[in-house]
């Protein structure tokens, strides 16, 4: 899975799919053009047949240029160490739907939030109503289209209320939870028996506001604002799509920079929800002496960036810091004796059986659903799925670094418990790593020519799993397309499979245990109350 096999393989893989019209860019993404008929075709024959999977969808507004809307369905093939792109226009406004072929929860999703956004109609999609956008906005309001309005028309009929049934509500706001989300369990006595969810409370306009108001080499500073907890990733990913597209080299030193921050934001990432999921069992004891490891660890990074969270440092073509090899040493040191001190703690935790019994057997995702449903980062490895973008597609200064991936297979809370501190430990050892041969010479490089209607994609491992930038340049130096695909939105939807036939009392530790992150997910549309 390291190494990608010879060109024929993929030319081979691509000829069984039936795609014809296409080319490899840098960073291993293979763009392909196809019909609406034949390439539904093709996608379904990757995802089921070539060792491939769904990912996501997106679309993009191209009718000033061609005419056509566009949708992509982006397929990770580990083996082949490439993602496969397949570029649909839709000149009539609808297109048969993947998700009614391939019946998967990551299709359905991406789908349903096309047609809210773009108004492009998928035939057969199971999802009936709105996903992303509130019910009362009107049905001919498309946000992403370039002709949208800023704001929605005011509404003078009141917004169509959802039918509840017999369900018990958790959520949207809720002592056991921590950012607006809601779950309708259905259960029998004391067992949930099925699950609806609802989402995307929280729209702040992130990909529309970068599109209409900001220049692509303001846009990392947005990025790192998606979410509180992993922002530098986002900023990563977004930069390196954006210097795919305009072909920008970025220096060595700069890379190890990156990787440097990226794994401090997954140590203290890890250590967040290993505490919170504490805290959802009731041991707020453990909780407490985690989150003051934390702490420490936090430190390392104010003293590095200037800031304990939203680094800024992340510039197109490198980074905007540049620390002494002596302080990035100790700051390595310090993280590595915090990880080491914090998974002997966790594991320390344990021992109490009402904390052990409270994770072990409960909320199992198996292996066949957590592949099929497109599981992501630690869900998917606790799962059994032997994946991790860092390995499979490297990027920043992975490449030159050797590290193992830890991989479960038991698939309960206790399962990606243990797996996030078998990361942690596995982060500490890459920081070693990198203090020992990170390069001396330059951090950035801001020699480059900005070019319009370019396609840039890139992917990074966040600690909560595969995250996706998508970006086409625009005119004046701004961006015509900014599409993002955080791990918690191909995650949060399993909670239907994991939460079935377990205890209502469980529900939160079950919650907790994928990490879901609610504002990497509502990302899209700033709602303004009018009047």
């Amino acid at each position: 899975m390291r190494d990608p096999p010879p060109g024929e393989t993929l030319a081979a893989l691509l000829r069984l799919a039936g795609l014809r019209d296409c080319r490899e860019e840098g960073g291993g993404v293979v763009y392909c053009r196809a019909g609406a008929g034949e390439g539904i075709r093709a996608a379904a024959r990757l995802h089921e047949d070539s060792g491939c999977r769904l990912t996501t969808c997106l679309a993009y507004d191209y009718r000033l240029v061609d005419g056509s809307f566009h949708v992509v369905y982006v397929f990770d093939c580990p083996r082949l160490g490439r993602y496969i792109d397949i570029d649909i226009a839709v000149s009539d406004s609808s297109i048969d739907s993947l998700a009614a072929v391939l019946e998967t929860m990551q299709c359905k999703w991406c789908e349903w939030e096309i047609r809210d956004l773009y108004g492009i109609g998928f035939r057969g999609h199971p999802g009936r109503g709105r996903l992303v956008l509130p019910d009362s906005w009107p049905e001919d309001y498309h946000p992403l289209r370039k002709d949208a309005p800023s704001r929605p028309p005011r509404l003078e009929r009141p917004a169509r209320r959802r039918a509840r049934g017999p369900g018990l509500p958790l959520g949207p706001y809720h002592p056991a939870l921590h950012e607006p989300e809601y779950f309708e369990l259905e259960v029998e006595g004391e067992r949930v028996k099925g699950v609806r969810y609802r989402g995307f409370f929280v729209y702040r306009g992130i990909e529309k506001l970068a599109e209409d108001r900001f220049r692509a080499e303001q846009v990392p500073f947005l990025a790192e604002r998606i979410c509180g907890i992993c922002g530098f990733v986002h900023s990563t990913t977004y930069c390196m799509a954006f210097e795919r597209a305009v072909g920008i080299e970025v220096p060595e030193r700069a890379k190890y920079l990156r990787s440097m921050l990226l794994e401090i934001e997954r140590i203290h990432s890890h250590l967040l929800c290993t505490a919170v999921m504490l805290h959802a069992a009731g041991y707020d004891t453990g909780f407490m002496q985690l989150m003051a490891v934390r702490e420490e660890v936090m430190s390392v990074a104010e003293e590095l960036t200037g800031n304990r969270k939203t680094y800024s440092a992340n510039t197109p073509g490198g980074v905007r810091i540049d620390p002494d090899d002596s302080l990035v040493r100790e700051a390595v040191e310090r993280v590595s004796r915090a990880a080491e001190k914090a998974v002997k703690l966790a594991r320390s935790f344990l021992e109490v059986s009402e904390v052990y019994t409270r994770l072990e057997g409960v909320g199992v995702l198996g292996r066949r659903d957590a592949w099929r449903h497109g599981a992501l980062g630690p869900v998917a490895r606790a799962s059994g799925i032997d994946v991790d973008v860092r390995r499979d597609h490297p990027y920043a200064a992975y490449g030159s670094l050797e590290f193992e991936v830890p991989v479960r297979d038991e698939g309960d809370c206790l399962a990606r418990y243990l797996l996030r501190l078998d990361e942690v430990l596995e982060s500490a050892s890459i920081l070693r790593q990198i203090a020992r041969s990170i390069p001396r010479g330059p951090v950035v490089n801001r020699d480059y020519d900005y070019a319009e209607l370019r396609v840039g994609q890139a992917a990074s491992e966040a600690p909560r799993g595969e995250c996706i930038h998508y970006v086409i340049t625009g005119v004046s130096g701004r961006l015509w397309r900014w599409k993002v695909r955080a791990p918690s939105y191909n995650n949060i939807p399993l909670l239907e499979l994991m939460l079935k036939g377990y205890l209502v009392a469980d529900a939160p530790v079950i919650i907790s245990s994928i990490d879901p992150c609610f504002s990497c997910t509502d990302r899209l549309i700033r709602v303004k109350r009018v009047g």
